[in-house]
């Protein structure tokens, strides 16, 4: 590997930092997203009893002690269950818009360097074959094809390694953006299902309730 890299001249040490760089930002992404990721529906189903038991308390213990932006999310709601519909929404809306900037983080950076690769690739290239050709003007015309080759073979070398660092690269932002778009999803998700458990809830079945007689009722008494 180091005889590649010198053979394809300065440029493939910039092509191998964008490489390094692309294994730490997709390996600290793809720890952070398993993290973040939980079973929606089991958690909300387990908050939905201790809401309709009233148990706001374990509720906010339950959803503070679960990593990622799916239980901030809820947590944000649940702190405010008092809240109107309206007012819940927002605050959905709000605390899913601060985790977005979280998931996204260093996305960016995947993509800027899925491109630069193979564009300094096509620059080595470029620059190798204007060494060949100079060393071949300089020389009259007369160097051999042997020569002439190794030079071709050394740029092209540049472009190659540009590439192979690009194409695996793009494919790992593709999956990172995937599971980011799926993660939002699950926002959206539980904060339309909390909102609707806080402000729907049911009665408790130890509450009496009194209901008026029936018609057949009234008149037997």
């Amino acid at each position: 590997m180091i005889d590649y890299i010198q053979k394809g001249g300065l440029l493939m040490w910039p092509i191998l930092f964008c490489s390094v760089i692309a294994i730490a930002v997709f390996a600290e992404r793809l720890f952070y997203l398993h993290r973040a990721t939980i079973h929606v529906g089991e958690f909300l189903q387990g908050l939905s009893n201790l809401v309709k038991r009233r148990n706001f308390a374990e509720a906010l213990h339950e959803s503070a002690g679960t990593p990622g932006p799916v239980a901030r999310v809820i947590h944000a709601a649940i702190i405010r269950h008092d809240a109107p519909r309206a007012e819940l929404r927002e605050i959905v809306q709000e605390a899913g818009q601060l985790e977005v900037p979280k998931l996204e983080r260093f996305l960016g950076v995947l993509a800027t360097l899925a491109y630069l690769a193979p564009l300094l690739g096509l620059l080595g290239t470029v620059a190798g074959m204007i060494d060949a050709f100079g060393t071949l003007s300089s020389s009259g015309g007369y160097a051999s094809v042997t020569e002439l080759s190794t030079g071709v073979y050394k740029s092209l070398l540049a472009t190659a390694a540009g590439l192979v660092v690009a194409t695996p690269t793009f494919v790992a932002y593709s999956y990172l953006s995937s599971r980011v778009n799926a993660l939002m999803h699950e926002m959206e998700r539980a904060g339309i299902e909390v909102v609707h458990m806080l402000t729907d809830r049911q009665p408790m079945s130890d509450i009496i309730s009194f209901q008026t007689p029936v018609a057949g009722e009234r008149e037997a008494r």
